[in-house]
């Protein structure tokens, strides 16, 4: 505050205290820093308070009555959307994470009496108002301390005032909390929570925890509350110029740090009183939040257009880039198979020729073999007492017969046939019926005569298997 006269006001209204001359001396003794001041009569004073609160809960509520009573009525509602703006504190923004960025966001500004609120292009917050402060995402740095202030005033008010019911304030700091409304399209509803004020208890218990005030702001706002014992909390009182405890706000998110004050409710409320308050600002913002959310939903329809048909046109370039691919591997695949073919081929073809060479090669070193068994045969020999008449029986049925000296062997019989190149097996036997003997190769030495085979013998041909 500018001035002492507005430091000493200010005084009065956080602390309760209505000496002038007492709260004079306490702000001079602590160098008029006002922060100073309050911090020591808070701390001070806090056992007291508490003892105090516990034993006045029926005089509380005949007090709260009897404010209410002395209440003037709610001014009628002005016609339009009555808001200011409010620059925040650079250690409220730097404090917390949300809009530091400031120019992604939303837009606010006014023209011929009528409010218009453009939302930039963010997603849907995951959080709600509904969720409790427990549940909120776990951050991906290190808790700030305004997110630690928030959560000691969550479970302080918790531990006060019970669990059940309750708005569910969240649990990180005031431009997190900012951030949250935004995404979520709602109104922040904004409690400056002062311990030592006597007009406190009543109000946390008869009004913030009343069924149907629960129900209504949980329903429709995202809530953030803070002590003014507290450094974001005593801050955001200055920067909202609150000058009567309880004190109550809403606010939404407008550009350079700053926020747009909607309505600001001070001193002791009932919930009725505070439900139509609250019932009016939401009716006179709704057509803005709805053009915010239909904003920003169409937004996201158009980039996610954009990215199906980049999506489209890349399936599309991956699909021609795969058809030249395959018909670069099918022409590959296809010289490939013909190189393979012409390599079989021109294998086939030498082996062909290799094999009729050695066919051939073995036919004419055959019929050299025949020639010279046939030489080793001699002439046949004329009829006599010392010639053998043979016949020979083929296995195709061919007969053969010749006459042999009886002292020529076995051997020569084997030579005999093989001259006469009517076999195509290379391994057979000579073989007599009755009785059926076997001329072998242990007997290829016995002469025809020694093998029982003279005057004449018939023999067959069996081929071995």
């Amino acid at each position: 505050m500018a001035d002492v006269a507005d430091k000493l006001a200010y005084f009065q209204a956080i602390t309760g205290l209505e000496d002038p001359d007492l709260c004079t001396e306490i702000l001079a003794a602590h160098g008029w820093d006002l922060e100073l001041a309050i911090s020591s009569f808070t701390t001070t004073t806090a056992a007291t308070t508490t003892t105090d609160t516990n034993n006045n809960n029926h005089d509380d509520d005949v007090n709260l009555q009897s404010i209410s009573e002395s209440e003037p009525p709610l001014p009628p509602p002005p016609p339009g959307l009555a808001w200011k703006l409010i620059k925040l504190p650079i250690s409220v923004i730097s404090g917390s994470l949300g809009l530091v960025s400031g120019a992604i966001g939303l837009g606010l500004w006014a023209a011929g009496g009528v409010l218009s609120y453009s939302l930039g292009f963010v997603g849907l917050g995951s959080g709600s108002s509904s969720s409790s402060a427990s549940g909120s995402a776990s951050p991906l740095v290190s808790v700030s301390a305004a997110t630690t202030e928030a959560m000691q005033f969550v479970a302080a008010f918790e531990r006060d005032y019970g669990t059940t019911t309750k708005p569910n304030f969240v649990s990180e700091g005031f431009m997190d909390a900012l951030q949250r409304s935004r995404n979520s399209f709602k109104l922040l509803f904004v409690y400056l929570h002062s311990p030592d004020h006597p007009d406190t208890p009543l109000f946390c218990r008869r009004t913030l925890c009343s069924d149907v005030f629960v129900e209504f702001v949980n329903q429709n706002f995202v809530c953030w509350g803070g002590s003014i014992r507290a450094s974001e909390g005593f801050k955001m009182s200055n920067s909202l110029k609150a000058s009567r405890f309880p004190f109550c706000a809403l606010v939404m998110a407008a550009t350079n740090q700053r926020i747009a004050l909607l309505q600001q409710v001070e001193g002791p409320k009932s919930p009725e009183e505070m439900l139509v308050v609250l019932q009016r600002v939401l009716e006179e913002s709704s057509p803005v939040l709805v053009a915010a959310r239909l904003d920003a939903e169409e937004r996201r329809n158009n980039a996610r257009l954009r990215e199906e048909q980049d999506a489209a046109y890349r399936a599309a370039l991956e699909a021609d880039q795969a058809r030249e691919r395959q018909r670069r591997e099918e022409e590959e695949r296809l010289a490939r198979e013909a190189a393979e073919a012409e390599r079989k081929l021109k294998e086939e073809e030498e082996a062909r020729e290799r094999a009729a060479q050695e066919a051939a090669e073995k036919q004419a070193a055959l019929a050299k073999l025949r020639e010279e068994k046939a030489q080793s045969l001699g002439e046949e020999p004329e009829k006599g007492p010392n010639v053998t008449q043979v016949l020979v029986r083929f296995p195709n049925g061919v007969r053969k017969d010749r006459r042999f000296n009886s002292t020529v062997t076995i051997q020569s019989l084997y030579d005999y046939v093989d001259s006469l190149g009517l076999l195509e097996a290379e391994s057979y036997s000579l073989v007599s019926n009755f009785p059926r003997v076997v001329y072998g190769q242990e007997k290829l030495t016995q002469s025809l005569k020694e093998a029982g085979l003279h005057p004449q013998a018939s023999l067959f041909v069996e081929l071995s298997s």
